[in-house]
Formats: C-alpha cells, sequence, structure tokens
C-alpha cells in the first residue's frame, strides 16, 4: 500500500481536487437536474446489451458489504469501497461547481456542463435512454460499475453462480478488466481521451486540467476495489506500470494521428504545456535557454515526449530491433512536430511508431516480472536524470510515478535498508512537481540523482531482460 505522504502528494501533483474538474479527468458526481429520458421500446439488441445502473450491485450481499470476506474470492465490499473512497463516484458533482459552469460559458455549451454530453460522456455512465435497463435509475452516480465493467444486464445473475467464471462473463459482455493492455484503454479512453471524448486545448484554455495518467499510480489512488488473482505474481504492479506505459504511448500515438490528420491542426494540447505556460525568468537564469533548441527553431513547440520518459526504459532489451526503429520515428515526430507543413508526414509516423508499439506491448505482456527487472528498471530511470529532466514537467511527472510505483514494488517484496531514505527522496521529487509553471529542470535532476544513489543496485548486472534504453529527448535528438 502506498504511503499516506506519497500518496497526498500524487493528489497535489494530479490536482485531483473536488473543487475543479480532475486533471486527468478522473470522474465526480450527482446531478441536480437529470432529464427524463423519452419513452421507448427497446429493441432486442438494446436490451441483451443494457446497462442495469449502479445500484444493482450495491446490495450488502452483492459488493455493498461494509466489511471485505476472507473465506471467498470476491470481497463483496467492492460497491462500498467506490462509493466512500473512489473519487470516480464523485465525477459527476464537479460539473455542477462554479468552475465547471465557468467552463460551460466561456465553451458556449447550449447546455449545462452537468447535462451536456461533451462533458457526461467522462464523468458519468452516460449511455442512452434506449440501453437503460429498467433497475436505471439515474445517470448522476458519477463514473460507476459498468463504466468499466460493461453493459451488465447479461451476465449481472449468471455471475453470481457458484460456478460460473470469469471468461462466461466476458462472453456475455463484461469488459476484461484482468488484461491489462484492456484495462489501460478503458481507462485511457478519458484520461487520455478519443475521438468522442475530446480534451483539446480551447477546453484546457476554459480551464479544464490536462490530461496525464499512470496506470499503477492512478489504480492505487483510486484506491483498488479488487484483489489480484489467486496466481498473480508478486510484481504485478511492475507489470502494470509496463503494459500501461506501452497502451499509453500507443494510444498517444493514435491521437496524434487522428488531430494531424484533421482539420485543426496544430492541436496545441500535443506539445508540452508548460514549454510555454511556465514562469519567466531573465535570460541567465533561464535553464531552457541554457540548454538550447538544437534541431529545432528557438521557440518552435515540440510534440510532448512524456509518454516515452519511461517508456523506452520499459521496452528496451524486449526487441531491441523494433525499439530502434520506433526510436528513430519518434525522433522524426519530435522534429517536425512544432511545423504545421508536417502534418501529414507526421501523421503518417505516428501511424507507424503506433504500429511499432503495439509489437512491443504484446511482447510486455508476456514477460517476466521480477526483483532483478524492477532493480534494473529503477537504477536506470533514476539514472536518467539529465535526459527526464530536461524533457520537462510532464516527463518528470511520469518518472515519479515510475519510481514511486517500482520502489514501493520493491519494498513490498525485499526488505530495504534505506526505505524511509528512499520514500523522502522520491516525496522531494512530487514536491517539486507542486507548481508545474515553475519546474526546474536542473533543481529536478539533482535530486533525482539523489535518489539514484538510494535505490537499490544489488544483483543488478546479472539482469539480462533489458538492455540500455534508446534516449530521445525534446530538443529531437537521440542517442543508442
Amino acid at each position: 500500500m502506498r504511503t499516506k505522504t506519497s500518496l497526498q502528494l500524487f493528489f497535489l501533483v494530479s490536482a485531483w481536487v473536488a473543487t475543479s474538474p480532475s486533471r486527468a479527468q478522473v470522474k465526480v458526481q450527482p446531478r441536480t437536474t437529470a432529464p427524463a429520458p423519452a419513452p421507448q421500446t427497446p429493441s432486442q439488441e438494446n436490451v441483451e446489451s443494457a446497462f442495469s445502473g449502479p445500484e444493482s450491485c450495491a446490495a450488502s450481499n452483492c459488493h455493498g458489504g461494509v466489511q471485505p470476506k476472507t473465506v471467498v474470492r470476491i470481497s463483496q465490499n467492492e460497491y462500498s469501497i467506490w462509493a466512500s473512497q473512489d473519487k470516480h463516484a464523485r465525477a459527476y458533482s464537479v460539473l455542477s461547481n462554479p468552475v465547471s459552469v465557468r467552463m460551460g460559458k466561456i465553451l458556449g455549451l447550449t447546455a449545462a456542463p452537468n447535462q451536456s454530453d461533451k462533458c457526461l460522456n467522462c464523468h458519468t455512465l452516460n449511455v442512452k435512454p434506449e440501453r437503460r435497463a429498467q433497475t436505471f435509475q439515474s445517470t448522476d452516480g458519477g463514473v460507476s460499475c459498468e463504466n468499466c465493467h460493461g453493459p451488465a444486464v447479461k451476465w449481472l445473475g449468471p455471475h453470481t453462480l457458484k460456478n460460473w467464471t470469469h471468461d462466461q462473463s466476458v462472453k456475455l459482455g463484461m469488459y476484461d478488466t484482468r488484461d491489462l493492455a484492456r484495462r489501460t484503454e478503458k481507462c485511457l479512453s478519458c484520461h487520455l481521451g478519443t475521438a468522442e471524448k475530446e480534451v483539446d486545448h480551447t477546453m484546457i484554455a476554459a480551464g479544464h486540467p490536462d490530461l496525464t495518467f499512470q496506470l499503477d499510480t492512478f489504480s492505487s489512488a483510486m484506491p483498488r476495489h479488487w484483489k489480484p488473482p489467486a496466481d498473480a505474481s508478486a510484481w504485478l504492479s511492475v507489470r502494470e506500470l509496463a503494459v500501461g506505459q506501452a497502451v499509453q504511448l500507443r494510444a498517444a500515438l493514435n491521437r496524434l494521428n487522428r488531430r494531424s490528420s484533421g482539420p485543426h491542426w496544430p492541436e496545441f494540447a500535443e506539445y508540452e504545456c508548460f514549454a510555454c505556460h511556465h514562469s519567466l525568468t531573465t535570460p541567465e537564469a533561464s535553464w531552457r535557454q541554457a540548454a538550447g533548441y538544437r534541431s529545432r527553431p528557438p521557440g518552435a513547440p515540440v510534440w510532448n515526449p512524456s509518454t516515452y520518459a519511461v517508456f523506452r526504459h520499459v521496452a528496451a532489451g524486449v526487441d531491441a530491433g523494433t525499439m530502434q526503429q520506433l526510436t528513430l520515428q519518434l525522433v522524426e515526430i519530435q522534429r517536425i512536430s512544432g511545423n504545421p507543413a508536417n502534418k501529414d508526414d507526421l501523421a503518417a509516423r505516428a501511424n507507424d511508431a503506433a504500429v511499432l508499439t503495439d509489437q512491443i506491448t504484446q511482447q510486455l505482456k508476456s514477460q517476466a516480472y521480477d526483483r532483478n527487472l524492477t532493480t534494473k528498471l529503477l537504477q536506470e530511470i533514476a539514472d536518467d536524470s539529465e535526459t527526464i529532466s530536461a524533457e520537462g514537467e510532464r516527463s518528470a511527472e511520469q518518472a515519479t510515478m515510475a519510481l514511486d510505483s517500482l520502489s514501493l514494488a520493491y519494498e513490498k517484496n525485499e526488505q530495504v535498508g534505506n526505505q524511509a531514505q528512499l520514500r523522502a527522496a522520491i516525496n522531494d521529487l512530487f514536491q517539486q512537481l507542486g507548481n508545474p509553471s515553475a519546474y526546474n529542470a536542473p533543481k529536478f535532476a539533482q535530486q533525482m540523482q539523489r535518489v539514484a544513489k538510494l535505490v537499490p543496485r544489488d544483483r543488478a548486472q546479472n539482469v539480462g531482460e533489458l538492455g540500455a534504453a534508446p534516449k530521445v529527448n525534446s530538443e529531437g535528438s537521440s542517442q543508442f
């Protein structure tokens, strides 16, 4: 379990507060005036794929128990954890706060945010009236059970049977969240967006937090309301980190392809926010000007590198040839991303890079995860302080969450003599991200170097699974 201090710092970094829309678009809660659905006669197909609503899971003998049951595979308090602790349960309520109301006015929404599909698609279980079962009472419960687990009408009853299996439920429409790639895809449908769920620069300018994500960290912060499988590896959270990073990069490249192929390119939300939105200093105090711009014109925007700041370390050694091809594509994407005239080439390269990323994703799903690999990842990410810190605040945030996740996985399974010092050093990284516009790369790099001196390094030289990660930095250069 994550330490209280670490989680508090994570919430500060991610701006997951109930007084404003979540940075990662993590969902929130209630509707004051829910529109009445128009009476319809559902088709047979819609009935079979209908949503029952979260109340169908709330009974104490289902998933609404107060205390977890230990004699069965399911704790049966999952709904209670969600309702009382999970920010997804309150995702709808932020749509009525003053910031959201002001956003709606700025964006010129034809309905209030708590009644607009543009907002409801990610902030609640917003399904068409014809796909609502008779048990479906309202859409004011935030992001609830079926947002993640799929329409439940067909499997709701059968899944309570004694010998019923998860695979049988999946065949009847349950979403397979046990598959880490599919789970990440589900999360990213809102935490990164789709064609139907867009958080673009216009929305961010109106007040919506920009999107960021890391599967293991965000899952722990929910908090988790599920047990790991009985046969799960002790290093499951490291697998979550690795697969989550790969799927996140693939989704980001697909979004880049979609946006650069569209009529509204450049889309400024694709760039690193704080390359532009940062505290101004005198020239002699500017670490950005001191670093230079290398292969791009000074001031030209560059595609946000945060989605591969950690991925390149996770993926190195899984498939060296594919990773080298991917790195070359990412270098070119960085180089051409700031010039609108390159949009067609950019879209094509993003598509090609997404295909390569998917190949590595499939291999990461079957990769063995253990103490030695965790140690090596900790060491390599911490040692990459100069490159990661120079890429900007969002890359620094990804690295910090990864170091936090990996160190906690290590501490869970191994004795760490300097555990308190390592925790404190990582928490100091979180503190440096508390004011993103004031981010200072040299200062952050120094703190990462302190972390690097504390991370476990024993046995690291015996690890053969991962090789050295190709480096791609925000200036568009590559080192192999």
